[in-house]
């Protein structure tokens, strides 16, 4: 196999799925990210039952919810709503008022760090108990308590605000992963891309283990050669490549891993020092949100080298697109016959298996009971 042909990339590869998109200007690029798909079948059509996972997810961008500020959202095929108090700490609750059913999503106030509603202006602090009736003398004893529907445990790290999912309201496992870069001056401002996938999270995540797509999805030269290491709630691993570049061949490093089910992130070392963080966060249990935020060397992005520092963003965007032109229509193959140079696929869904819960998890327990790779 010929060099030029070993560091062929995406940039170049006459990929099938690429027929999809090729010819889409680049606003309608960015629409067809996150516009919904027309003539999909149902998920129950495509074989998607799977749990909704439980872990760390994305809610928004720090720097989407100001001090005082209220947004309704909707995840885990519920409505939230998450507000910032005057402390700067994120809160997420359920959204709907257990007093008489007003989402507090829409024309809901902070006050201090507590929510108010907008119907009757009870307000409702970040456990989801009431602390004020205004127009009551006493509040009803069995609001005193937590009595949202639920609440949410929040953290706020890396430029994202994480809440906390389990079916079950269990506490956090393990924390959200901090990236230094982040917060140094050094490293550039976040680039922000963001997808809605019409697929699980489970099938989004196995990407990563599976090593024959790379040749026929983003059109590298070969499956890379790579170790998948599994670690508690972690998944890493990391590639080592050969690039092709205007300035010739460069040797480079990418390493990636995802903490629990919605934190990916990746490491670009080579042409362009690059770390990508990514939420992943299910709207329903076949729906999903996905963020790219993009942080590189300033020294890299806006020196010599700026013009590679953007095609490596806009690389990896394009490989995402052709990824999501296969997830927006797959059936999910619960026992699929795999075969060598598949990658380890089986070993990553049993992996995934440990973020399930609750009577969900039960039914999907016993579905796949049994099941053994040919």
């Amino acid at each position: 196999m010929s060099e030029a042909r070993q560091v062929q990339d995406a940039r170049t590869a006459p990929v099938l799925v690429w027929n999809q998109l090729k010819d889409l200007t680049t606003e309608e690029l960015t629409r067809w990210r996150t516009d919904p798909i027309k003539n999909n079948r149902s998920p129950e059509e495509r074989g998607i039952n799977l749990p909704m996972p439980c872990g760390w997810f994305v809610v928004c961008y720090s720097d989407e919810l100001e001090i005082g500020e209220v947004k309704p959202v909707n995840y885990f095929e519920r409505e939230l709503v998450v507000w910032r108090g005057e402390d700067g700490s994120p809160r997420v609750l359920d959204a709907y008022c257990p007093h008489l059913g007003a989402h507090m999503g829409y024309g809901g106030k902070v006050n201090g760090n507590d929510l108010q509603c907008p119907f009757h202006s009870w307000q409702w602090n970040g456990d989801g108990a009431c602390v004020d009736v205004p127009y009551s003398k006493s509040i009803p004893p069995k609001m005193k308590k937590p009595s949202c529907e639920r609440a949410y445990h929040t953290r706020e790290t890396s430029g994202f605000v994480w809440m906390w999912y389990h079916p079950e309201g269990t506490e956090p496992t393990y924390e959200p992963r901090t990236f230094d870069e982040v917060a140094d001056p050094d490293w550039s401002d976040y680039e922000k891309h963001e997808w809605i996938v019409y697929g699980p999270m489970q099938t989004i995540a196995e990407n990563g283990a599976d090593t024959a797509h790379f040749q026929y999805i983003h059109g590298v030269a070969d499956s890379p050669d790579y170790d998948i290491n599994f670690d508690g709630h972690c998944r890493t691993a990391e590639v080592y490549v050969k690039m092709g570049t205007p300035k010739g061949i460069v040797d480079g490093t990418i390493a990636y891993g995802v903490d629990g089910p919605g934190q990916p992130w990746t490491r670009f070392t080579g042409i362009c020092e690059t770390l990508m963080l990514a939420g992943v966060t299910p709207i329903s249990k076949h729906i999903t949100h996905l963020r790219f935020a993009f942080t590189q060397l300033k020294s890299d992005r806006d020196g010599e080298s700026g013009g590679l520092a953007k095609a490596v963003i806009k690389d990896i965007c394009k490989q995402l697109d052709q990824d999501k032109v296969v997830w927006d229509r797959q059936k999910y193959i619960e026992n699929p016959p795999l075969c060598q140079g598949d990658g380890p696929i089986n070993d990553f869904r049993n992996f995934f298996r440990q973020f399930y819960a609750g009577e969900e998890f039960d039914k999907y327990r016993e579905r796949v009971a049994g099941l053994t790779p040919d």
